[in-house]
């Protein structure tokens, strides 16, 4: 009998790339790759292997016995990995929840400048798709608006933060001017 999750869609690796090949926000989900050089590798070949593409809308793609769905936007190239067995609906899905929800909250402008100044958002949205290779969320308004609420959320703390230590800085300074 297989387990729940050998029958549950699951993903590898979710990559983003720039335009040279290097990493701006990659997720792995499987030891298929045990060290950092091997997925350094893994990304090298692939990039090199689909560079020849121009692909403005999903490519689907064998590689080293996974199922890869790409998709490119001006300099930046999404990756989706799955095993081969995977359902290439359910990968395509995926990639485009992740693109869509980029574009979404990079507000239409992506590139990778952008991208990279709003790594956290990417990011937070890589964990709202995926959690431990099992798919979660591939609808990119939903991604995007858990991000947002989570961005807006630690923003909140962060302001709150900033006011508690503005009040014991100006207590600190009142006590020192008291006791002089």
């Amino acid at each position: 009998m297989a387990s729940s999750r050998e029958s549950c869609p699951s993903v590898k690796n979710i990559l983003l790339l720039d335009s040279e090949g290097k990493r701006v926000a990659v997720k792995y989900y499987t030891d298929d790759w045990p060290t950092n050089s091997a997925k350094l590798a893994y990304e090298k070949s692939l990039f090199t292997k689909t560079l020849k593409s121009n692909a403005q809308i999903e490519e689907i793609a064998m590689f080293e016995s996974n199922i890869v769905i790409y998709k490119f936007i001006q300099d930046l190239h999404f990756f989706v990995t799955g095993d081969e067995n995977e359902n290439e609906l359910i990968l395509a899905s995926v990639l485009q929840g992740f693109f869509d929800a980029v574009g979404i909250l990079l507000r239409n402008n992506v590139d990778k400048a952008e991208a990279l100044e709003n790594l956290d958002l990417i990011l937070l949205c890589l964990d709202e798709i995926v959690d431990g290779g099992i798919i979660l969320e591939t609808d990119a308004t939903v991604i995007a608006e858990k991000v947002a609420f989570h961005s807006m959320e630690s923003a909140e703390l962060l302001s709150e933060q900033t006011i508690s230590q503005a009040l014991v800085t100006a207590r600190e300074h009142l006590t020192r001017t008291l006791f002089q």
